[in-house]
């Protein structure tokens, strides 16, 4: 007779084989107790779901950081962010009370327990970037560049980037509700820094749309409008529902895009009585015409996702808006693990409601090595978190390759992992290659961070510094 219970080889095997890389574990949504600052231990719960007190008490500066944290954070802190704005930021300093929140949201209130847990916080490690968190040696790529993607050089009018044969985005402001350090319009958007002047937009808010509109009426090969900036939630609601009744107007638009990171960042600007009866107007407009309405979003890391933010989707859906997208950035000591990648994912596609749709590797722009990863690295990823989450909720990890777009991770042409080059091609001419007759054989380079090369490669790099 067999003892059902007795360990074999066999069993032996199946219960190794039950030990998953990965064990999922379904988490409930909290809002962290915002009153664990001191200078938020008097804040009701209706001045924090007020989209106007969230903007006014916005961290802009070490000075408003320490009135809210105090001597929660040692003067070490302070020092490294002061010098990390002085020294090397491409972004100021823009973060809402929403996203501050989010930051050590159960961390020991002991002034050097808190101060760790503040630096190795991977929210904070991007919104509120510090000198010691910089390459010390290659802070920047040789090939970095303030507008990495090139966007402005394909400009068809001022603030309409024409990349893609059938899709154009349209920038229609050059601010946001909070700033990230890793932004790639950092040549454009936010204030200057001392490290950056920023450009600016020349034309008129209207003249600037009243142009756009008009390339879409004489482009119909556009169908795709991604309307972007900047942040859209800082654009006044009624110019907004206006220029986007404009693009339904336009008869061969069938996709419209709204960029927010505020879904995330400041989700009570999503959920403020005239935004959400302005964006029903819009979805509406858009079903009758047959046009695909979706906004996506900007969330890394999932101590982000919370009840409000939830909220916020879910109500963004009920409306009439078709999807909810996440498009997150692969950052090194933010998201760059199986772990942090799964838990977020299953976080917004089972919590709130937000499909996972893209991770894009860090782009090339000053001072942002710390943060990228490699392109092996990121094929790494993208293998470890395939089989977990739905198929159609599987978020593909690209890379935006200057002069060529979006490519999934495992489709470039070739690698020189020692020199830390990919190259690419593509399958498609911009604006401003039409007369290129090589455009579709060139091989694009893209660039591994030279601290995850062998020691070859990084002599190499030394050596044409």
């Amino acid at each position: 007779m067999t003892v059902l219970s007795e360990v074999t080889p066999a069993t032996e095997t199946l219960g190794r084989a039950t030990r998953q890389p990965y064990e999922y574990v379904r988490g409930e949504l909290v809002e962290p107790d915002w009153r664990r600052f001191p200078g938020w231990r008097d804040v009701t719960e209706a001045q924090w779901r007020d989209p106007q007190w969230q903007r006014v008490h916005c961290v802009k500066n070490v000075k408003q950081l320490r009135a809210l944290v105090g001597d929660l954070l040692t003067e070490r802190f302070y020092d490294e962010l002061a010098a990390d704005q002085e020294q090397l930021a491409t972004m100021s300093m823009l973060v809402p009370p929403q996203m501050l929140n989010t930051m050590v949201p159960a961390a020991d209130l002991r002034p050097e327990a808190f101060t760790e847990a503040f630096f190795a916080d991977p929210i904070r490690r991007y919104m509120l970037p510090v000198h010691a968190d910089r390459d010390p040696v290659w802070p920047s790529h040789p090939h970095s560049s303030r507008d990495s993607l090139h966007e402005a050089e394909m400009w068809v009018v001022e603030g309409l980037t024409h990349r893609y044969p059938t899709k154009v985005l349209a920038e229609l402001v050059s601010t946001c509700p909070q700033y990230c350090g890793h932004c790639t319009r950092m040549d454009l958007v936010g204030n200057s820094t001392p490290q950056v002047q920023k450009l600016k937009l020349a034309l008129k808010p209207v003249d600037r749309q009243d142009r756009m509109i008009d390339y879409l009426k004489r482009t119909p090969g556009v169908r795709d409008v991604v309307v972007s900036g900047g942040d859209v939630a800082n654009v006044p609601w009624p110019q907004l529902e206006s220029f986007l009744m404009r693009v339904l107007d336009v008869e061969t638009v069938r996709d419209v895009r709204l960029a927010t990171k505020a879904l995330a960042g400041l989700p009570q600007h999503w959920l403020q009585p005239r935004v959400v009866e302005g964006l029903e107007r819009v979805a509406r407009t858009a079903a009758r015409r047959g046009v695909n309405l979706a906004i996506h979003t900007h969330v890394n890391h999932v101590q982000s996702v919370t009840p409000l933010v939830a909220e916020a989707a879910r109500t963004a859906l009920e409306v009439g808006v078709r999807d909810v997208r996440n498009q997150g950035v692969l950052m090194r000591g933010v998201n760059a693990t199986q772990n942090d990648l799964l838990d977020l994912c299953f976080a917004l596609q089972g919590e709130a409601n937000v499909l996972p749709y893209y991770f894009y590797l860090c782009d090339m722009i000053p001072n942002a090595e710390h943060w990228r990863v490699a392109v092996w690295e990121a094929q790494e990823l993208q293998h470890a978190i395939m089989g977990y989450l739905p198929g159609y909720a599987t978020p593909r990890i690209v890379c935006d390759v200057p002069y060529v777009g979006k490519r999934w991770v495992h489709q470039l042409a070739d690698y020189d992992r020692e020199l830390g080059v990919s190259y690419w091609t593509k399958n498609y001419r911009t604006g401003i290659e039409l007369t290129d007759p090589d455009a579709l054989d060139r091989r694009y380079p893209y660039y591994d961070p030279i601290s995850t090369l062998p020691e070859a490669g990084q002599r190499h790099w030394a050596g044409q510094a």
